[in-house]
């Protein structure tokens, strides 16, 4: 996860406050003189340069605001009053306590900085990379966390071979925080014993509901869709899941709905009927978008929902990287503000004869 524009600009008005503080007092108290006693706001400086940079530079800032404070002095001629001596023992106290909050600033940011370490870490874990091919499959990957700081939460995905095809799931953990988390652990680690070795979609998503009901307490699921792809054919499975986005080659597009509704994974206690696999066509040029509810529930300005039928021509970029990537700055141009919930998506698509020869003759 790169560095936000923003974060940067932010970056440098930190920076820069402190100078543009003292340069607008210094201008202010020689053009008004001593009787409207600007210099004591020259602590300002000093009291700003906490919030970026370091120890020197909280110093400097801190020296450079006594010497004004000198020099401004001398041109009102007030070096030697009462009222300049408590300017600058306002000044020397205001920048030993902007060092020290400089101290507890950089602290915290280590911290933080190992703390963003082992999430990476745990996210290479929890979220491997997907194979971005498969036969004749290709396919492209993007999450998006809610939290700009964050780079895993409660939406999960995986890939996985089996013996005749690729096994697909896309999920979503009710709820936030360390504990999404390792329910989603849970959820891929199942899938990822099951997938390879279940003959059958159903028994795959029967090992993950066994494995959540070790774990939930009853109240918590996890909404998910498993594909089984093969031949010419997805086979879905669908736990309370937001239905998938079928392509056709043809430029037309549906929503593969499953016929009747299912409960999400984790609420087999309540008897619930468990979900029917359903297939679909799946063949040269087809494309299959999975996604989490974080996509089609962002509202912008006016609290309309994301128009994702309407943004179907997004996809249709020649490498599926690039058209998830599409879809996703489109996501963020759509909302009224930061995203409110994690979004993931997931890409399939079926190459067409011609392009799977391309690839292997390079």
């Amino acid at each position: 996860m790169g560095v936000r524009p923003g974060a940067n600009r932010n970056k440098v008005l930190l920076g820069l406050l402190p100078y543009a503080v003292m340069g607008v007092v210094a201008v202010a108290d020689a053009v008004s003189g001593p009787e409207y006693g600007f210099l004591p706001l020259l602590s300002l400086g000093p009291a700003f340069a906490s919030l970026s940079g370091g120890v020197r530079r909280a110093l400097a800032i801190g020296a450079l605001a006594l010497v004004l404070c000198a020099v401004l002095a001398v041109y009102n001629d007030i070096l030697w009053t009462r009222q300049n001596h408590v300017t600058w023992g306002t000044l020397i106290g205001v920048t030993g306590a902007s060092v020290l909050a400089s101290i507890f600033r950089q602290r915290r940011e280590r911290e933080l900085a190992n703390v963003r370490s082992i999430a990476q870490a745990a996210q290479r874990v929890l979220l491997k990379p997907v194979p971005r091919q498969a036969g004749r499959l290709r396919i492209a990957v993007s999450y998006t966390s809610a939290v700009a700081e964050a780079l895993i939460g409660g939406d999960l995905y995986e890939v996985t071979a089996f013996p005749g095809g690729v096994r697909v799931i896309v999920g979503d953990v009710q709820g936030k925080g360390l504990e999404a988390v390792e329910t989603a652990a849970i959820v891929l680690g199942a899938f990822r014993e099951a997938a390879p070795d279940e003959c059958d979609l159903r028994a795959v998503g029967a090992r993950l509901e066994r494995a959540l009901n070790r774990r939930l307490t009853g109240e918590d699921f996890v909404t998910a869709i498993l594909v089984e792809i093969r031949d010419d054919e997805a086979v879905l499975l669908n736990y309370g899941h937001p239905a998938p986005l079928v392509l056709r080659a043809d430029g037309t597009s549906l929503f593969a709905v499953p016929e009747a509704a299912a409960p999400p994974l984790g609420l087999a206690d309540l008897k619930p009927d468990p979900p029917l696999p359903y297939g679909l066509p799946f063949t040269s040029g087809d494309q299959l978008l999975l996604y989490t509810d974080g996509v089609i529930e962002a509202r912008d300005r006016s609290g309309e929902f994301y128009p994702l039928p309407d943004r179907v021509a997004l996809l249709k970029a020649d490498d599926p990287e690039q058209a998830l990537e599409n879809l996703r700055r489109d996501l963020l141009d759509h909302l009224s503000g930061p995203l409110q919930d994690d979004t993931a998506m997931l890409l399939i698509r079926c190459r067409t004869h011609l392009e799977a020869l391309e690839t292997e003759a390079r």
